[in-house]
């Protein structure tokens, strides 16, 4: 039976310290050692900075409560979605990607893995079932796909890839554990970018790959210990104090997202809007079924690129950088890096601010456009 999310942020935060001694510190302990003391034979304890380092240890198990399964730490989330595709990929193979999802995935499929011998399939998140899955060795879905917030029915793909003997991948970037829980909707693997809300100050590069399935995590740690993708210890240790304030930011970007989008729907500058939990959205019905909650991404389109960056420039509490998930909201013309999508399209990454503030500075924003 699935663990309720609310436990779950319960448990972590008092996770280190149920296992402290008198006089330990309650904080975690940044450890920065690439040599261990290791006379004799290695005998399974920590050897070299490469392979072992008590931080990450720490951070894995944390992220191990959040997705109910194992966990492997990754110096960015394009390195944990690397570990995922070759720890599963070889030569002569068939990998499915979505041809709207997270670029950088596209061009590690495209470039690199169809160079070593991968072929590579695209298809649109909405439409990522048609064809079926006969032949296709891995499945990498991303839902909501980033940028354009389309869904797909993660359990029934998974049901069917499955079938066909193949293995599914789930980015669940967008959402976190505490949005949307693949594996427990039949995923093989999850991967996530903790650079994002995990992370959620804007100042750690992090991933993680998630399984229940012993080959495979041993296959993604196998990976990381030979590449050499290996995280720092500061960055482990920056990303478990991030974790622990997770749930609550999350909510409170989740809820000011659905306040936000909302008031923006009907806006005359407003020419489309994406946001899984507005009753209108092609995807809300999929959403209310498959996610926890709609998440903090709204895409927005206004008329073309001037007014998209003029939005984006007049509004004083939105930070005009890419990523998303930081306690500030941020937004980006997304078009510039090549996106499918219309030159006005605006990802909107809402963040901790107070919610009324923030809607009144989009909103007069918006107005100066009209």
């Amino acid at each position: 039976m699935e663990k309720d999310p609310r436990n779950l942020a319960a448990d972590l935060l008092h996770l280190r310290g149920q296992g402290l001694s008198k006089g330990d510190p309650v904080a975690l302990p940044l450890v920065s050692s690439s040599m261990f003391h290791l006379p004799g034979d290695p005998d399974a304890v920590a050897s070299y900075g490469r392979v072992d380092n008590p931080t990450w240890q720490a951070l894995e198990h944390s992220l191990a409560v959040l997705e109910d399964a194992p966990c492997v730490a990754f110096p960015s989330g394009m390195a944990a979605i690397s570990a995922a595709l070759f720890a599963t990929l070889t030569a002569g193979q068939t990998l499915l990607i979505p041809s709207d999802g997270y670029y950088v995935t596209r061009l590690l499929s495209t470039r690199f893995l169809s160079q070593l011998g991968v072929r590579v399939i695209q298809r649109p998140t909405v439409r990522f079932s048609e064809g079926g899955f006969d032949g296709i060795d891995v499945v990498f879905i991303e839902s909501p796909s980033n940028p354009g917030l389309d869904l797909c029915d993660i359990a029934a793909i998974a049901e069917k890839v499955r079938a066909e003997e193949g293995i599914t991948i789930v980015d669940n970037t967008t959402m976190t554990p505490f949005g949307q829980r693949p594996l427990a909707l039949g995923a093989d693997l999850v991967v996530s970018s903790d650079t994002k809300a995990p992370g959620g100050h804007s100042d750690v590069l992090m991933g993680h790959v998630a399984t229940r399935d012993a080959a495979l995590l041993e296959a993604v740690l196998d990976w990381r210990k030979i590449s050499g993708a290996i995280p720092s210890a500061h960055a482990a240790w920056l990303l478990h104090r991030g974790l622990e304030t997770l749930e609550v930011r999350f909510d409170r970007m989740c809820q000011s997202a659905q306040t936000i989008a909302q008031a923006l729907e009907g806006h005359k500058a407003v020419q489309a809007i994406r946001y899984p939990g507005l009753a209108g959205d092609p995807a809300h019905v999929l959403a209310k079924r498959q996610m926890l909650r709609f998440g903090f991404l709204i895409g927005l389109t206004l008329a073309d690129k001037d007014q998209a960056e003029a939005f984006i420039t007049a509004s004083r509490y939105l930070r005009p950088a890419t990523s998303f998930g930081g306690v500030h909201s941020s937004a980006e013309r997304r078009i510039r890096w090549g996106d499918d999508v219309a030159e006005g399209f605006v990802r909107l990454s809402v963040g901790c601010e107070p919610v009324d503030p923030l809607l009144d500075d989009l909103l007069s924003s918006l107005d100066n456009l009209a």
